[in-house]
């Protein structure tokens, strides 16, 4: 196990138990949300460990010195940090070259974003959603939060020495601490608009700080190096009690949170940084049972390695995962992954991590170089492996690489978007795109196809078409099937829009209303794009329940919050009379074939089938014309 590089450092091994917890919770999130639906918290506990041992270190620097040494504090820090960073920038470089060369342009932005650690900003400014994006996923998405707390690391030791250099009391420094965060707790909130896209405030180094505050003000009063072990028993039962409340309430939010919901943005993360700082302090405390729990050899080990990783586990899930839209999850490769991920933070500690810390990297060069010798003793065995290793990098660059499959529809006909171009939640008043099809219906749906072929629409009567008085609200899955609609539905108004989310639906519906296009049938296909509040399912429903017909169709999107929303809009079905559920989720079970490569856009064959459904969902109404 390892030990501090500072002398007068004294070191928690259950502190390194918490960091466990933490990146396992990361990762389960990002393998299977349904695991952990919480698991995106382990990144607020990272906060608070960052802020308490950062600001632990700095006031212990002050205390024995006088004085803050930052630039030998920024040295060390990019010394632990940057190498691991920079072999993991490499590799993931060197494999999407060789596996999928054509993504290397999109993705130089987010290459240059996590060198400058200003990841966060850059995906603000993008605005590239980390709930809502499709296409393949960004392998650098997770360097968001080592942007922020790199930022902390630049930042907060200036605005600490200033404090210390004004000698301003304990209680001064610890209430100016928490004023800021709750200035940043503060901006969360107000900023969260509830059924929209809360990357912005998710992101933001502004409306993170409060967890690194927290951390920063609980090492102001409870420093590590003045705790002492010969305390009263009655105090360390206390000590105790407290953090397992912390780490309880650490866990259950984990597995009960939703990311989704109002909660964790109006006051939920804040509370999830109050429970780790209590939990923090019991582990600070040498002598509580706590610390011995989470400080065992399997946590510690973990918790040592938690940088490295957290480093690895999102390249190589995102890089090791399969298209989109295949259903389910493979224990199997989750298992593959998991390994690898654990396998590889333990060769960066080993050899890069753990030697540079210590040596610096002239020590880590020769340590390398010793090491190359002792296991090539031949000096022509070591030429014939530099020139093999040489010889296959050039070759791997020459090569060609595989060139991605074209989209088999446009954008504005509801097809995969790149990750470049992955939808978002509408800006501006820009309205959505309306046709209103008339005419008889031209295709008839195949005869003597296996079960993937669509159900029969309901023939119109001959006086009326068979879409006359219904509407279609929806996103770019409606878009890119709205001509299978007008065939089937002859007459029909379709209002879609890429990127919409449900919380435009009320805004939609009064525009067409107001314009005499809103019908006595609607059918509402929301989902795609995000999750959005009971609420907000609610009002848009009793606004419309003048309505003959609400065709509600749930959603298959490869991403965490599918099942959210495709359990609200079956409960809300079962609620309201005048409402039918589609179930395109289940109806869509099996049939890869049906899809463009997100897993979400439709092909040709697809995009007919999704429209019979939508047919024959409003066949009962249709035979009463």
């Amino acid at each position: 196990m390892p030990s501090p590089i500072e002398g007068k450092s004294r070191y928690m091994p259950g502190i390194d138990g918490l960091r466990a917890l933490a990146v396992l919770a990361v990762i389960a999130y990002h393998l299977h949300p349904g695991w952990a639906p919480g698991g995106l918290l382990g990144v607020g506990i990272f906060f608070v460990l960052s802020g308490y041992l950062i600001t632990d270190l700095l006031i212990a620097e002050w205390r024995r010195e006088g004085r803050l040494n930052l630039a030998s504090f920024w040295l060390r820090r990019f010394r632990r940090l940057l190498p691991a960073m920079l072999v993991l920038l490499s590799a993931v470089a060197a494999w999407i070259w060789l596996v999928d060369r054509s993504r290397l342009a999109a993705l130089q932005g987010d290459f240059l974003a996590a060198l400058a650690y200003v990841s966060n900003w850059w995906l603000v400014y993008r605005e590239v959603s980390y709930f809502e994006s499709f296409g393949p996923p960004s392998p650098l998405g997770h360097f968001w939060s080592l942007a922020v707390e790199e930022q902390f690391y630049l930042l907060w030791p200036l605005l600490l020495a200033l404090g210390l250099r004004l000698q301003l009391r304990r209680g001064w420094l610890t209430g100016a601490m928490l004023l800021g965060a709750a200035a940043s707790a503060a901006a969360m909130a107000l900023l969260y608009e509830p059924g929209t896209d809360p990357s912005r405030i998710y992101y933001g180094t502004d409306t993170r700080a409060f967890g690194l505050l927290i951390g920063a003000a609980l090492a102001v009063v409870w420093p590590s190096g003045k705790l002492s072990a010969g305390t009263s028993v009655r105090v360390r039962r206390i000590v105790d009690l407290a953090g397992t409340a912390g780490l309880l309430a650490i866990l259950l939010m984990i597995v009960r949170s939703s990311q989704y919901g109002a909660f964790l943005y109006q006051g939920g993360f804040v509370l999830l940084s109050l429970a780790a700082a209590v939990t923090v302090a019991a582990l600070a405390y040498p002598s509580g049972q706590l610390r011995r729990l989470l400080g065992c050899r399997p946590l510690r080990w973990l918790g040592v390695r938690s940088y490295g990783i957290y480093l690895w586990h999102y390249p190589i899930i995102v890089l090791s995962s399969p298209a989109a839209g295949s259903d389910g999850i493979s224990l199997a490769r989750a298992a593959l992954q998991l390994t690898a991920t654990i396998g590889l933070a333990a060769l960066s500690w080993k050899f890069i991590e753990e030697p540079i810390r210590r040596g610096g990297m002239k020590a880590w060069g020769a340590q390398l170089l010793g090491w190359y010798r002792k296991r090539l003793p031949q000096q022509g065995m070591r030429w014939v492996v530099s020139a093999l290793l040489i010889l296959f990098f050039c070759v791997s660059c020459l090569g060609e690489s595989p060139q991605p499959p074209a989209a088999t529809n446009a954008l504005a006909e509801g097809a995969a978007p790149t990750s470049a171009q992955a939808p978002q939640p509408d800006q501006g008043n820009e309205t959505g795109t309306m046709t209103e099809a008339s005419g008889p219906k031209t295709d008839e749906a195949a005869e003597g196809v296996a079960e993937t072929s669509p159900p029969v629409a309901p023939e119109a009567a001959p006086e009326e078409e068979a879409g006359s008085g219904i509407t279609a609200i929806g996103d770019s899955v409606l878009l890119g099937t709205a001509a299978q609609l007008e065939k089937q539905l002859p007459g029909i108004v379709i209002d879609g829009k890429v990127g919409r989310q449900l919380a435009h639906a009320q805004e939609v519906a009064d525009r067409l209303r107001s314009k005499g296009k809103l019908g006595s049938r609607i059918i509402i296909e929301l989902g795609t794009n995000g999750a959005f509040s009971k609420k907000q399912l609610e009002s848009l429903l009793h606004s419309l329940a003048d309505a003959e017909q609400i065709v509600l169709v749930n959603t298959r999107v490869p991403r965490p919050w599918e099942g959210t929303v495709n359990d609200m809009l079956k409960e809300a079905s079962g609620r309201f009379a005048n409402t039918t559920l589609v179930d395109w989720h289940a109806a869509s079970a099996g049939k890869a074939s049906f899809f463009a490569a997100d897993g979400v856009h439709l092909n040709a064959d697809g995009a007919e089938y999704y429209a019979s459904l939508l047919a024959k969902a409003v066949q009962p109404y249709l035979t009463k014309l």
